[in-house]
């Protein structure tokens, strides 16, 4: 059984920066694809990043260039970096570890950007 647990949310300014860090619990890390989600209030839940064991990424067009995502096979953990944040990516953000069909998500990080 997987068990996902997210860190590091929290209140910044805009242009700020924070990181977001997941700890992966169980087996064969390293064959999950895992990745960051977001849900705004009212809004429904958007992918933001993915990286697999292979380091390729994928970035949701609005945060590329400011979000870099990573992942430590060492220590079964996904992060997210977020730089300029700007007031939209406000949200409760969400990891993701998938594989052959089998979805498992924590229970989400608040993020809000605001002055």
């Amino acid at each position: 059984q997987v068990q996902l647990v997210e860190s590091g949310g929290g209140l910044v300014q805009p242009g700020g920066s924070l990181r977001l860090s997941c700890v992966f619990s169980g087996r064969e890390f390293s064959k999950y694809r895992t990745s960051w989600y977001r849900q705004a209030p009212g809004s429904r839940r958007e992918f933001v990043a993915s990286i697999n064991d292979g380091g390729n990424t994928n970035y949701v067009a609005s945060v590329k260039g400011r979000f870099t995502i990573s992942r430590d096979g060492a220590q079964n953990t996904v992060s997210l970096e977020m730089n300029s944040l700007k007031p939209e990516d406000t949200a409760v953000y969400f990891c993701n570890a998938w594989r052959r069909g089998n979805d498992y998500w924590g229970p989400g990080t608040e993020v809000t950007v605001s002055s």
